[in-house]
């Protein structure tokens, strides 16, 4: 056998190849095995393709590719029988599959290229982006229309301005061909076209309110869309071809309609409602949205509360006016009234001078004529005029108190006084007249009453003679008992006086007086009428006493003054009465016990009673009131000389004069000035007069005038031979002469 003459060696050509091949058929089948995972991955994921199991398939076509590819690595080699046989049945398994897959895809082909699997996807995100710029375009104008009408709110208070920008922004916002609103009329059973977006001037059109139309829409709480055709839509006339755009309508509920200027529109309650309508073009084919409709449901509820709004602003305005209306008449009143209140008090002042200096003539010379020679007649006839006289003075006090102290210019004139005496005082007072009756009065004073108290000596005092006075004069027989106490603290609350609330405190204390009489008594159902001014129980017994009627009234209105409380208990007619009040009174400090009131008093017993050679000089511009008081003087035994201007006291007055008595209060003629240059004529103190000031007038200002230019007391019109001898007594015991 002849050997090959071949150039090159075949075999380790071969090899080569036989590498490359491996390790092709090694990535080719490394890829096969990869692709099924991917299309899986995609199949998975895939939520839009519509074959998957045709993928499926195709996915194991390749995987069997692969497999023939990796079998081929085991047959570049020499390899056994059971290699051939897989390498067979992976190829056959192949051949199958293939022909399958090809089979298959010619009948889905065309149903593929039918399935537009990208316009579906997009068309889907189209929709859901449609949807949510839907939502945000809501928003945006809902907030812009709140903005609009907050605005509107801020800036007038006229609610049609408000409509009508509302229909105006509304028609712009959805690009509308008309939008209305339907009013209620008066009646409340008829809607009047009231606004509409393109006509200046809206047609008086009405409707009835009970259509069923108009109630679906009142009971809903969204935009209900209602035909062109119905009466609440038929607001502008159909012309041309088109039909007419599609028409919604919506509530409006109106919260507060008063005053509305549209017909005299009543107030209307929540559950009243307008109706806004409003239309689209009728020249195209659109329709309502949902964001939309949205948009004109919030629309709604917007206006109404825009509406409550201005409504309210509207009334605060109007009642801010009126206040200010009143105010004004309130002001101009209060200005009429203290015009008046000054009138009066100045009329008051004069009168009370003019008054009390007749008074003074008559009481004075009174006096002096019961000290002389009169026969019985003669004498009961003095002591007549005398007491009218007196109880006329009381009636002039009375009513001046009661003036000032309902205008409130009367103030309580506060010192420290000792409240033994002036109780004992009172007793010897009222003592004089009891007797006359041969009535018994007692005076119980506690053990822990302190002696010295601060407050209104003269109030008091005042209080104290009205209601003792009273007890007197309601009695016929028997006794009346005076009792004055500290009130203790469980019985300061009285179940009677439900606006009394007293406060205990270590600087004042409350002074209880009961005054306990056997007179006629009191019907129950009388008591509370006895505290009103010019008022008195109208009974028989009762009115042959006569009377103002004014000092129980002025009682109580000093002891309100007093921060106390006054009350009358009685059982009936004929069983007696006691009479209670309280006063607060202040605890004086023992360092302050020695200023005793500016005011003297009226002491009941007098060592000394004539003033034999005490020069007095009297000063007083009336010649009856000088007259008067020189016989008072004179009886006393003063050397009296009278002047009657301020020229003629400076020229006469002298050292030798120990007492000047000064009228301050004359028209005319400041008689303050003239105390002050009194006392500065007179350098030495020991040449000083002791002046004394006798007016008409002793309120609080007057006694403070005096205290400020050196007027040493004061004495008040009209005054008694037994009061000027007290005073003088008084005043001369506080000055050595």
């Amino acid at each position: 056998m002849e050997s090959c003459n071949c150039i090159e060696p075949q075999w380790p050509g071969d090899e080569l190849l036989m590498k490359y091949q491996y390790i092709s058929d090694f990535f080719i089948a490394l890829a096969y095995f990869s692709i099924p995972l991917e299309l899986i991955y995609f199949v998975k994921k895939s939520a839009v393709f519509p074959y998957r199991w045709v993928l499926v398939q195709f996915g194991a076509f390749i995987v069997l590719c692969g497999a023939t590819h990796l079998i081929n690595l085991w047959t570049f080699t020499i390899h056994s029988r059971t290699v051939a046989i897989v390498m067979t049945t992976a190829k056959v398994l192949t051949a199958v599959v293939s022909c399958a897959t090809a089979l298959m895809l010619v009948h889905i082909i065309p149903d593929l290229l039918s399935v537009k699997t990208r316009e579906l996807f997009l068309k889907n995100k189209a929709a859901e982006l449609d949807r949510e710029m839907g939502l945000i375009r809501t928003q945006e104008e809902t907030g812009r229309h709140v903005r609009m009408l907050t605005h509107e709110i801020r800036s007038t208070l006229d609610r049609h301005t408000i409509l009508k920008t509302t229909l105006i922004e509304l028609g712009r916002t959805l690009a509308l061909e008309e939008c209305a609103l339907w009013m209620p009329t008066r009646t409340g059973l008829e809607l009047q076209l009231s606004y509409t977006l393109r006509q200046q001037n809206a047609v008086e059109y009405t409707v009835p309110i009970h259509l069923p139309v108009i109630n679906d829409v009142f009971s809903s709480n969204h935009a209900v869309r209602i035909t062109p055709n119905c009466p609440v839509a038929r607001i502008r006339p159909l012309a041309g071809k088109y039909m007419p755009g599609e028409v919604v309508a919506v509530r409006v509920p109106l919260l507060h309609l008063s005053n509305f200027q549209i017909n005299d529109w009543p107030e209307l309650s929540t559950k009243r409602y307008a109706l806004m309508v409003l239309m689209l073009p009728s020249d195209s084919a659109r329709q309502w949205h949902v964001h939309e409709l949205e948009l004109v449901e919030v629309v709604a509820d917007q206006v109404a509360v825009a509406l409550s709004h201005a409504a309210i602003l509207e009334d605060s305005m109007r009642a801010r006016d009126l206040l200010m209306e009143q105010n004004v008449a309130l002001d101009l009143a209060r200005r009429e009234a203290e015009t008046a209140i000054r009138a009066r008090n100045d009329f008051l002042a004069v009168m009370n001078h003019e008054m009390r200096t007749p008074m003074h003539a008559m009481i004075a010379l009174s006096s002096l004529l019961q000290e002389t020679e009169l026969t019985p007649e003669q004498r009961l006839m003095v002591e007549t005029v005398l007491k009218s006289s007196n109880l006329l003075a009381t009636l002039i006090n009375d009513v001046l108190d009661l003036s000032r102290l309902e205008d409130g210019s009367l103030q309580l004139d506060i010192g420290i006084f000792n409240l033994h005496s002036l109780l004992k005082e009172v007793r010897n007072l009222i003592k004089p007249v009891a007797s006359v009756k041969k009535l018994m009065i007692s005076l119980n004073l506690a053990q822990d009453l302190p002696m010295y108290a601060s407050g209104d000596e003269k109030r008091l005092m005042q209080t104290l003679l009205n209601v003792v006075g009273n007890a007197v004069k309601f009695s016929k027989e028997g006794s009346i008992s005076i009792t004055a106490s500290v009130a203790k603290s469980d019985s300061l609350k009285d179940f009677r006086a439900r606006d009394f609330f007293p406060v205990p405190s270590d600087n004042h204390f409350y002074l209880r007086v009961q005054v306990k009489d056997s007179g006629s008594g009191i019907s129950p159902q009388d008591i509370p009428k006895l505290f009103t001014k010019f008022s008195q129980a109208q009974t028989l017994a009762t009115r042959n006493y006569g009377g103002s009627g004014l000092g129980l009234a002025i009682c109580k209105r000093f002891v309100n003054l007093m921060e106390g409380h006054i009350w009358l208990e009685s059982e009936g007619l004929g069983k007696g009465c006691t009479a209670t009040f309280m006063v607060k009174l202040g605890i004086p400090e023992l360092s302050n016990e020695s200023k005793f009131p500016f005011v003297p008093k009226t002491s009941a017993n007098h060592g000394q009673t004539n003033f034999p050679g005490l020069k007095v000089l009297v000063m007083d511009d009336n010649g009856v009131s000088r007259t008067a008081t020189k016989g008072l003087l004179m009886h006393l035994g003063c050397d009296v000389t009278t002047v009657c201007s301020n020229e003629e006291c400076l020229r006469v007055i002298s050292h030798e004069h120990q007492v000047v008595l000064l009228d301050v209060c004359m028209p005319g003629i400041d008689g303050y000035e003239l105390a002050v240059s009194i006392r500065e004529k007179f350098a030495k103190r020991h040449e000083k007069p002791l002046i004394i000031a006798l007016t008409g007038n002793t309120d609080k200002a007057t006694k403070e005038n005096c205290t400020r230019v050196g007027i040493n007391g004061v004495i008040q019109k009209p005054v008694s031979v037994d009061r000027m001898r007290s005073i003088f007594v008084e005043l001369l015991e506080q000055r050595v002469l």
